[in-house]
This record gives C-alpha cells, sequence and structure tokens, in this order.
C-alpha cells in the first residue's frame, strides 16, 4: 500500500493536504523517491534514497559517495507533452534538448572527487532522469559493479557503466598509488532516440579526481573507441546471494508498440491496450472483490491487470519492435535478467537490427533487479516470484 501511483494503490492526495508513508525497511541499497502523478517526477519532485547496511557491508571501502544524475528541461512537463503528442510538430521538439544535473546542480559544474593512494572507494549511482541515459567512466581506473537496483552482484571489472532512468548502480574504485598526477572522471547524457547535434546532444560533463592539489592533470582521452570500451551489462552479472535461475511456473510475452488515435496522437501500448487509469485504484478492488479479485475483468479493460498467484515464479517475455529503447520498472520486486534477443515484429526488420544476437545467461546465479532497459528491436526474458502480495 505504501506504494504511491495514484489509482494503482491509493487516490491522489489532494491539492492541500498530507499523507505519510510508512515502511518497514528489510533490505538495503541505493533506491530513489518521486511522484507518481501529473508526471510530478519529471518536474522535479524527486529524491535519491540510500538504505545503508546495519552490519558491516560484504565489500570493504574507505568512503561511501552518492552521485544522482537526472535530466532538466526549460518547461515544465505538461508544455513538453503537449509539443511532443502534436502531430504538427517535428520530433524531436524543441524541448528535447535538455540538460543535466549532477547532485542537484548544473552538470558543469560537478563536484571533485579527492582520492588517496591505496584506497577504495564505493561511488553510487542514481538516475532520476525522464527520459535521458548516462553514462560514467573514470579513465586509468580499476571500476567493479557490486550492486545494481538495491541488489549486491559479484564483483565484475568494468570500464563503465550505462544507467538507463530508474536504474541504480554501485562500484567500486581503487585509487592509485601514486599521486603525481590528477585525472578526470566523465558523465555523458544521451537519449539514443534524439538524433546527435553539436552542443545540445550528447552532453559531457567533466570532473576532478584529485590526488595532489599542486599535479597536473593526466589526459586520457575516453571519447575514441568506445566499441572497445566494457561497459556492464546486467545479463553477465551475477546475484550475490547465489540464488539459481528460478524454475518457471507460467510463461506470459507482452509487446510494445504505439498507436495513432482518432486524436492525432501517437500512444504507446502494450498487446495492443493502452493503459489507462481506473475510477477505483486497482488495490482497493483487490480487497474489496472477494473471489472476484482474481478474475482479471473487475480492474476494467484499460488496465491491462495481470493477477498471478501467491509464490508462482512467472517468465515475461517483452519485446521492443521500435526504433527506440524502452525503461521498464516493476513495482515491489527484483527479476532475474535470463535473455536477450531480436525482438518479433509485425513490419520489416531493419538491416542494421537483423542480426541482433540471443544472449542467455549461462551462469549459476544470474542478475536481479528491478529496472530494465529494452534496447531498439530486443526482446527481453526476465524472471519473477510473485512473493509481494498488492
Amino acid at each position: 500500500f505504501m506504494d504511491g501511483p495514484a489509482m494503482v494503490t491509493q487516490c491522489g492526495i489532494p491539492p492541500g493536504e498530507s499523507f505519510t508513508y510508512v515502511y518497514k525497511l528489510e533490505q538495503t541499497g541505493t533506491f530513489w523517491i518521486h511522484g507518481h502523478d501529473h508526471h510530478q517526477n519529471s518536474d522535479g519532485l524527486r529524491a535519491p534514497l540510500v538504505v545503508y547496511d546495519r552490519e558491516r557491508p560484504p565489500f570493504e571501502y574507505k568512503d561511501d559517495i552518492l552521485f544522482s544524475v537526472e535530466d532538466w528541461y526549460l518547461e515544465e512537463f505538461a508544455e513538453r507533452e503537449r509539443q511532443t503528442l502534436d502531430p504538427s510538430l517535428p520530433f524531436p521538439p524543441p524541448h528535447g534538448y535538455g540538460f543535466g544535473l549532477i547532485d542537484g546542480y548544473n552538470g558543469n559544474h560537478t563536484k571533485p572527487l579527492y582520492f588517496e593512494p591505496g584506497n577504495t572507494y564505493r561511488l553510487r549511482f542514481v538516475n532520476m532522469g525522464a527520459l535521458t541515459t548516462f553514462q560514467f567512466t573514470l579513465p586509468g581506473h580499476r571500476m567493479r559493479v557490486v550492486e545494481i537496483d538495491g541488489v549486491y552482484t559479484e564483483p565484475a571489472e568494468v570500464d563503465g557503466i550505462t544507467i538507463a532512468p530508474a536504474q541504480r548502480y554501485s562500484v567500486l574504485i581503487d585509487a592509485l598509488e601514486k599521486t603525481q598526477f590528477n585525472y578526470r572522471y566523465n558523465i555523458t547524457m544521451f537519449a539514443e532516440f534524439i538524433p546527435r547535434k553539436e552542443g545540445l546532444t550528447p552532453r559531457v560533463y567533466i570532473g576532478d579526481v584529485i590526488y595532489n592539489k599542486n599535479a597536473p592533470f593526466k589526459e586520457i582521452r575516453s571519447d575514441a573507441g568506445w566499441e572497445h570500451f566494457n561497459f556492464a551489462n546486467d545479463i553477465m552479472l551475477a546475484s550475490l546471494d547465489g540464488e539459481p535461475a528460478m524454475p518457471v511456473d507460467r510463461h506470459l510475452e507482452y509487446s510494445i508498440g504505439n498507436n495513432l488515435y482518432s486524436t492525432g496522437q501517437h500512444l504507446d501500448h502494450f498487446n495492443n491496450i493502452t493503459y489507462a487509469q481506473p475510477l477505483v485504484p486497482t488495490l482497493y478492488t483487490a480487497l474489496t472483490m472477494g473471489r472476484l479479485a482474481m478474475d482479471e475483468r473487475v480492474y476494467g479493460p484499460q488496465t491491462h491487470a495481470l493477477v498471478l498467484k501467491h509464490m508462482e515464479v512467472v517468465e515475461l517475455t517483452i519485446h521492443n519492435p521500435n526504433t527506440m529503447p524502452h525503461p521498464l520498472h516493476l513495482h515491489g520486486h527484483v527479476f532475474q535478467v535470463v535473455e536477450y534477443g531480436l525482438a518479433k515484429s509485425s513490419f520489416p526488420v531493419p538491416d542494421r537490427f537483423r542480426n541482433i544476437p540471443t544472449v542467455k545467461y549461462t551462469g549459476s546465479c544470474p542478475s536481479k533487479r528491478d529496472t530494465m532497459l529494452i534496447p531498439t528491436m530486443h526482446y527481453i526474458k526476465i524472471r519473477l516470484r510473485a512473493d509481494n502480495p498488492g
């Protein structure tokens, strides 16, 4: 119940009123909180939330440093939405080139990191943005992923991380042993579906890594040869808890699409159903309909409700046969990431996507997270246990 989405778990909070959310903290990790109504998140009602380990964390490090990254625009969301949905305007509309904020400040003024030789530092990243993806690199240093979306992973060495909207990462970085140079880290903000435009997108923000305030900076280019960089890939990571891939009780398949409506608007859908809020919050219906609560029809056709049995394991295959990536977030659960591949499509697949390989997790304990970025023209397979009634 203490989740927040209007007309799903509760009615919206009336103007001028308040509501107190009370949580029982049963997990640690990197999270965030944000508004769930009228796109309040996009207009800034958002903040990082870190739940620290009560006991000693499973990895050793000296300091814990948080980076919250987000996109920011000149217009409020209502105006950006109007421009985006107006069929008479080009895409991207003028608002499409946002700015990056890092810890609430213009990315051009991002904070320095102070490293001491021989120490290890934990850097946490939260992408609170509405549309854009961020990449982080620190040339010349070793970096190991140890957490994604609040779930610890087996340490995995990478050159950088790519953080889609709503995703979170923790990395451990080993400081160098010598102090004759300082270094620079890079945070790049981009959206795959917005064409490159010099000075507007992508935007690159650079921060200092200080070992010695009197030392010069060692310039290591990280903007060339990206194809050779080893960026973190969730299907290659392993969950630290050692849980194997769950045996599946039920398979479900969805396809993301976009329909042109009689209003001239293009709206997204799952399996040809565009979501619309019900008149009664979905949770209230579930709590008051008795045995009928197991009948998906009582929740209304446009909610596209899916009723699961308690503790069953469901494998979701979600196809994105579109020319832009789609983030996917699941409230109240984490899921195992088990497969990527070429999406099914009822339209001809562009040549550049026809050779997308099928990649399956082949280890013993697949990674877990709560937010995926489904790449352009890909499908994903995820497995979840329905262990959180609501």
